[in-house]
Protein backbone atom coordinates (compact mmCIF):
# COMPACT_ATOMS: atom_id res chain seq x y z
CA UNK A 1 0.00 0.00 0.00
CA UNK A 2 1.46 3.34 -1.01
CA UNK A 3 1.54 6.16 1.67
CA UNK A 4 0.93 9.33 1.74
CA UNK A 5 3.40 11.22 3.34
CA UNK A 6 3.21 14.54 5.16
CA UNK A 7 6.29 16.58 6.28
CA UNK A 8 6.66 20.14 7.74
CA UNK A 9 8.79 22.37 5.64
CA UNK A 10 12.34 23.46 6.94
CA UNK A 11 16.15 23.26 6.48
CA UNK A 12 16.63 19.18 6.19
CA UNK A 13 14.18 18.61 3.08
CA UNK A 14 16.96 15.93 2.13
CA UNK A 15 15.23 13.75 4.41
CA UNK A 16 11.99 13.28 2.20
CA UNK A 17 13.86 11.62 -0.53
CA UNK A 18 15.26 9.15 2.07
CA UNK A 19 11.58 8.91 3.43
CA UNK A 20 10.37 8.26 0.06
CA UNK A 21 13.12 5.44 -0.78
CA UNK A 22 11.92 3.87 2.27
CA UNK A 23 8.11 4.04 2.09
CA UNK A 24 5.75 3.67 -1.40
CA UNK A 25 4.46 7.02 -1.88
CA UNK A 26 1.65 7.97 -3.62
CA UNK A 27 1.79 11.54 -2.80
CA UNK A 28 3.45 14.28 -0.47
CA UNK A 29 1.82 16.91 1.45
CA UNK A 30 4.23 20.00 2.79
CA UNK A 31 3.06 21.47 5.73
CA UNK A 32 4.30 25.14 5.06
CA UNK A 33 3.80 28.68 6.65
CA UNK A 34 2.72 31.46 4.33
CA UNK A 35 6.49 32.90 4.81
CA UNK A 36 8.30 29.93 3.62
CA UNK A 37 5.78 29.48 0.44
CA UNK A 38 8.48 30.02 -2.71
CA UNK A 39 10.12 27.13 -0.74
CA UNK A 40 7.57 25.25 -0.52
CA UNK A 41 6.62 25.54 -4.79
CA UNK A 42 10.45 24.96 -5.59
CA UNK A 43 10.24 21.38 -3.46
CA UNK A 44 7.14 20.66 -5.10
CA UNK A 45 8.25 21.47 -8.30
CA UNK A 46 11.30 18.76 -7.66
CA UNK A 47 9.40 16.32 -6.27
CA UNK A 48 6.98 16.40 -9.27
CA UNK A 49 10.17 16.29 -11.85
CA UNK A 50 10.41 12.52 -10.21
CA UNK A 51 6.54 12.47 -10.81
CA UNK A 52 5.66 12.46 -7.44
CA UNK A 53 2.63 14.59 -6.90
CA UNK A 54 2.91 17.03 -3.99
CA UNK A 55 0.15 19.65 -2.51
CA UNK A 56 1.01 22.10 0.12
CA UNK A 57 -1.00 22.61 3.16
CA UNK A 58 -0.84 26.36 4.43
CA UNK A 59 -0.78 26.75 7.90
CA UNK A 60 -1.76 29.55 10.04
CA UNK A 61 0.49 32.81 11.00
CA UNK A 62 -1.99 34.36 13.23
CA UNK A 63 -1.29 31.85 15.85
CA UNK A 64 1.53 29.74 17.84
CA UNK A 65 3.33 27.22 15.40
CA UNK A 66 2.74 24.28 17.35
CA UNK A 67 -1.52 25.15 17.21
CA UNK A 68 -1.09 25.98 13.96
CA UNK A 69 0.49 22.56 13.26
CA UNK A 70 -1.94 20.30 15.29
CA UNK A 71 -4.33 22.28 13.25
CA UNK A 72 -2.92 21.30 10.09
CA UNK A 73 -2.65 17.90 10.63
CA UNK A 74 -5.99 17.02 12.09
CA UNK A 75 -7.51 18.69 9.01
CA UNK A 76 -5.48 16.54 6.62
CA UNK A 77 -6.18 13.41 8.87
CA UNK A 78 -10.32 14.19 8.51
CA UNK A 79 -9.76 14.97 4.48
CA UNK A 80 -7.70 11.88 4.05
CA UNK A 81 -9.39 9.80 6.53
CA UNK A 82 -9.55 6.43 3.74
CA UNK A 83 -5.72 6.82 3.37
CA UNK A 84 -2.34 5.41 4.67
CA UNK A 85 -0.77 8.50 6.36
CA UNK A 86 2.59 8.79 7.20
CA UNK A 87 4.52 12.17 9.40
CA UNK A 88 7.90 12.41 8.13
CA UNK A 89 8.84 14.57 11.18
CA UNK A 90 12.69 15.03 10.34
CA UNK A 91 12.26 18.06 7.81
CA UNK A 92 11.56 20.56 9.51
CA UNK A 93 12.89 22.95 11.83
CA UNK A 94 13.32 22.41 15.77
CA UNK A 95 9.65 23.54 16.18
CA UNK A 96 7.92 22.02 13.68
CA UNK A 97 9.71 18.64 14.22
CA UNK A 98 8.61 18.60 18.37
CA UNK A 99 4.89 19.39 16.90
CA UNK A 100 4.70 17.20 14.16
CA UNK A 101 5.90 14.47 16.53
CA UNK A 102 3.51 15.42 19.30
CA UNK A 103 0.79 15.90 16.92
CA UNK A 104 1.48 12.06 14.96
CA UNK A 105 0.95 10.52 18.95
CA UNK A 106 -1.83 12.29 19.79
CA UNK A 107 -3.49 11.61 16.58
CA UNK A 108 -2.39 7.77 15.92
CA UNK A 109 -0.49 8.72 12.73
CA UNK A 110 2.33 7.02 11.94
CA UNK A 111 5.61 9.20 12.00
CA UNK A 112 9.21 8.55 11.18
CA UNK A 113 12.63 10.12 11.65
CA UNK A 114 15.44 10.07 9.46
CA UNK A 115 19.16 9.23 10.71
CA UNK A 116 21.48 9.45 7.88
CA UNK A 117 20.23 8.02 5.04
CA UNK A 118 18.00 5.12 7.53
CA UNK A 119 14.44 6.17 8.15
CA UNK A 120 13.02 4.51 11.21
CA UNK A 121 9.21 4.38 12.50
CA UNK A 122 9.03 5.62 15.92
CA UNK A 123 7.12 3.68 18.51
CA UNK A 124 3.05 4.28 17.60
CA UNK A 125 1.43 4.98 21.25
CA UNK A 126 -1.95 3.55 21.99
CA UNK A 127 -3.06 7.11 23.23
CA UNK A 128 -6.03 8.78 23.32
CA UNK A 129 -6.84 11.56 26.09
CA UNK A 130 -10.70 11.17 25.27
CA UNK A 131 -10.48 7.61 27.15
CA UNK A 132 -8.88 9.59 30.48
CA UNK A 133 -11.39 12.20 30.57
CA UNK A 134 -14.68 11.94 32.23
CA UNK A 135 -17.53 14.23 31.06
CA UNK A 136 -17.29 16.46 33.75
CA UNK A 137 -13.58 17.35 32.97
CA UNK A 138 -14.40 17.94 29.56
CA UNK A 139 -16.82 20.17 30.84
CA UNK A 140 -14.14 22.20 32.62
CA UNK A 141 -12.08 22.16 29.76
CA UNK A 142 -14.76 23.28 27.71
CA UNK A 143 -15.71 26.50 30.21
CA UNK A 144 -12.24 27.52 30.59
CA UNK A 145 -11.76 27.69 26.39
CA UNK A 146 -15.15 30.08 26.79
CA UNK A 147 -13.84 32.04 29.39
CA UNK A 148 -10.62 32.91 28.96
CA UNK A 149 -10.32 35.57 32.51
CA UNK A 150 -11.73 32.17 34.07
CA UNK A 151 -10.76 31.37 36.87
CA UNK A 152 -8.77 33.16 39.27
CA UNK A 153 -9.49 30.57 42.27
CA UNK A 154 -10.82 27.51 42.32
CA UNK A 155 -13.95 28.75 43.83
CA UNK A 156 -14.77 30.72 40.46
CA UNK A 157 -14.22 27.64 38.53
CA UNK A 158 -17.05 25.44 40.90
CA UNK A 159 -19.21 28.47 40.21
CA UNK A 160 -18.51 28.83 36.39
CA UNK A 161 -19.32 24.79 36.14
CA UNK A 162 -21.79 24.08 38.90
CA UNK A 163 -19.74 21.49 40.25
CA UNK A 164 -18.45 21.38 44.27
CA UNK A 165 -15.44 22.28 45.49
CA UNK A 166 -14.34 19.43 46.47
CA UNK A 167 -15.71 17.90 43.30
CA UNK A 168 -13.47 20.94 41.62
CA UNK A 169 -10.48 20.19 43.06
CA UNK A 170 -10.63 16.18 42.43
CA UNK A 171 -10.56 16.80 38.78
CA UNK A 172 -7.95 19.25 38.78
CA UNK A 173 -5.72 17.43 41.02
CA UNK A 174 -6.48 13.69 40.66
CA UNK A 175 -5.47 11.08 43.43
CA UNK A 176 -3.31 8.19 43.51
CA UNK A 177 -5.92 6.15 40.84
CA UNK A 178 -6.93 8.90 38.64
CA UNK A 179 -4.70 11.15 36.85
CA UNK A 180 -6.62 15.38 37.22
CA UNK A 181 -6.29 17.69 34.64
CA UNK A 182 -3.15 19.59 35.56
CA UNK A 183 -1.11 15.66 35.48
CA UNK A 184 -2.58 15.45 32.19
CA UNK A 185 -1.03 18.85 31.41
CA UNK A 186 -4.31 19.53 30.08
CA UNK A 187 -4.41 22.83 32.47
CA UNK A 188 -1.96 25.15 33.89
CA UNK A 189 -1.94 26.73 37.92
CA UNK A 190 -0.73 29.41 39.87
CA UNK A 191 -0.54 30.51 43.14
CA UNK A 192 -1.46 34.06 43.17
CA UNK A 193 -2.27 35.42 47.17
CA UNK A 194 -3.39 31.76 48.70
CA UNK A 195 -5.57 31.09 45.48
CA UNK A 196 -4.89 28.82 42.68
CA UNK A 197 -5.77 30.59 38.99
CA UNK A 198 -6.09 27.86 36.59
CA UNK A 199 -5.93 28.50 33.22
CA UNK A 200 -6.38 26.18 29.67
CA UNK A 201 -2.35 24.46 28.83
CA UNK A 202 -2.01 24.60 25.03
CA UNK A 203 -2.07 21.26 24.64
CA UNK A 204 -5.75 21.47 26.51
CA UNK A 205 -6.84 24.43 24.18
CA UNK A 206 -5.68 22.14 21.09
CA UNK A 207 -7.95 19.20 23.01
CA UNK A 208 -11.02 21.80 22.98
CA UNK A 209 -10.85 22.97 19.69
CA UNK A 210 -10.42 19.56 17.86
CA UNK A 211 -7.06 19.08 16.92
CA UNK A 212 -6.27 16.11 19.09
CA UNK A 213 -8.26 12.48 18.94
Amino acid sequence: MKHVIIAPLGPYMDDLFVGIREFPTERIILVSSKEKMKEAEATKKKLEQFRIPCTIKEIRSDTHIWEATFEAIAQIKSAEKDKELLINVSTGDRETRCAATSAAFVNGIKAFGVEGNDAMLLPVLKFSYYKMLTDKKLEILKVLASNPKCCSSLDELSKKTNMSLPLISYHINGTLKSEGLKELGLIETVEKKGRMEINLSMMGRLLVKGYIR
